[in-house]
């Protein structure tokens, strides 16, 4: 039995389909879970600060009258090449930091040959004499002491997650029949992998595709695994086609790319072979990386902390300009200061942003029925000024600090926006693409010249390019660069904004 939802795309020339299963699994709750890749760079910092740190307590400890700049640049580039060995040996993995056994005896060959490193270099640059056999010997003994208890609170850490789910991936196979078996036994013999198969999604009937594999049920088709992947949370899709099939991988490229998830196609159904270095691993599996997350693990920390400071220092130095905003608006017409209406945000999410209200209270278009024109006659005096210098958009720093916004993103368009009389996505291919990041204050698209309405089809096609643009360069200075341009832009290409 399943359950027909309405496509939001009229593009798609089927419906979207999901089962009951699907149904039970999206109205399940969701625990929050950790990034690997933050865990394992903060399981090396700590770590290399907690080698440094020994080395330099031993140091001024005990060696006197010996020069600290040595000792200190020493002890530097040990705890870098420490780093640097542990990473060449695959101990720096989740994997690893799961089974002390596997890890412990390749740490202690690094760490010897860390030192083995030191003595040569004292020998051949002639500085022997400068070097305390007392800090060595120390440093050495105490050092591994740590890397081995520090390691073992690790591995205890990362059991107790896994149990708990906290590592989880939730993942979906793309593909049926008999060519997932392999597929989903190698993700299920792992007791300890990351991954949680949720299901999969084909297009194809029943005889070709069943409704379960390996007791891995079919949740709906292609059309399906996009809805349902804006009512839950997905972190990977595994598309298990031979890469031969070109055409058909495309095909569900062209559906799939709007997904704010990590793409991969599985090879274990490919003949043809690839130089190792071209493939990325889930669990032991091979698989070539079709699409990634725009901005996640560090990367997403970054802008998190960008919005949240920037957002902050905003509000302490425009709060006397929203005062008098705040004033103007009650004086000038009857109603309230706030204007609030539902957009669509990160991955089609709905939520309220905040403004200024700019038009009179009795003629406000919640649902955006209309939009805005030059001279429009809803729109307040103090709405004009308002609208033309972005300052009814200031109350969305509120939305940044509740984190429906970033400061700098694509602009979250109106809930069902027109132009000709179709929706944006009738009209743009792939425009929700743009939803695969956080929706921002000000974007790549209004610092080029395109704020305001969308009221022709160029406009909203120049727009979605930009904003697509700032997904795939995404980078912190680019955000800063936006942000710095914002204010100018505001008086220099603000001829669409009324």
């Amino acid at each position: 039995m399943s359950k027909t939802k309405k496509t939001p795309n009229n593009n798609v020339n089927f419906e979207p389909k999901l089962t009951d299963s699907a149904e039970k699994i999206i109205a399940l709750p969701i625990e929050k879970t950790l990034s690997s890749t933050i865990i394992i760079g903060l399981v090396q910092l700590f770590e290399f600060l907690g080698i440094f740190i020994i080395g330099a307590i031993i140091y001024f400890y005990y060696v006197v009258n010996l020069p600290t700049s040595f000792y200190l640049l020493t002890i530097f580039s040990a705890s870098i090449l420490t780093n640097i060995l542990f990473n060449t040996s695959n101990t720096h993995k989740i994997s690893a930091y799961r089974s002390l056994s596997k890890q412990i005896g390749k740490i202690f060959l690094a760490w010897s040959f860390v030192f083995i490193v030191i003595l040569i270099f004292a020998f051949l640059f002639k500085v022997t004499d400068v070097v305390s056999r007392v800090w060595m010997v120390s440093w050495y003994v105490i050092g591994f002491l740590f890397l081995f208890f520090y390691r073992l609170a690790i591995s205890s850490t990362i059991k107790r997650w896994t149990k708990k789910g906290r590592l989880r991936r939730r993942a979906v196979i793309v593909g049926g029949g008999e060519d997932v078996k392999f597929l989903i036994k190698s993700l299920g013999k792992n007791s300890n992998s990351d991954i949680e198969l949720l299901g999969m999604f084909d297009d194809r009937g029943e005889k070709r595709s069943p409704s379960e594999v390996e007791k891995c049920p079919k949740l709906g088709n292609i059309a399906g695994l996009v809805e349902f992947a804006r009512r839950t949370k997905i972190d990977l899709i595994i598309v298990s086609l031979p890469v031969s099939a070109e055409s058909r991988v495309l095909q569900m490229l062209k559906k799939l790319w709007v997904l704010p998830v990590d793409i991969r196609l599985s090879t274990h159904l490919s003949k043809l072979k690839f130089r190792p270095h071209a493939y990325s691993y889930v669990d032991e599996i091979a698989m070539l990386d079709l699409a990634d997350k725009p901005i996640s693990d560090w990367s997403l920390v970054l802008k998190w902390i960008f919005d949240k400071l920037v957002a902050v220092i905003a509000l302490i130095l425009l709060s006397p300009l929203m005062i008098a905003t705040a004033v103007a608006i009650k004086l000038g017409s009857k109603g309230p200061v706030f204007f609030k209406q539902q957009r669509h945000g990160f991955n089609n999410e709905i939520f309220y942003i905040y403004k200024f209200r700019s038009m009179y209270s009795d003629q406000s278009d919640a649902k955006a029925d209309k939009q805005v024109t030059k001279e429009d006659a809803r729109v307040t005096k103090v709405g004009k000024f308002i609208r033309k210098t972005s300052i009814d958009e200031l109350p969305q720093l509120f939305n940044v600090l509740k984190n429906d916004l970033s400061i700098v993103g694509p602009r979250p368009h109106v809930m069902e926006g027109k132009v000709a009389n179709k929706l944006y996505d009738d009209v743009v291919d792939g425009y929700f693409a743009r939803h695969k990041v956080k929706p921002g204050i000000t974007g790549w698209a209004q610092v080029n010249g395109w704020r305001g309405g969308t009221d022709t089809v160029d406009k909203i096609l120049h727009r979605v390019e930009h904003d697509l643009y700032y997904i795939e360069n995404w980078s912190l200075l680019l955000d800063l660069q936006i942000l710095l341009i914002t204010p100018i832009s505001l008086f220099t290409k603000s001829e669409n904004a009324y």
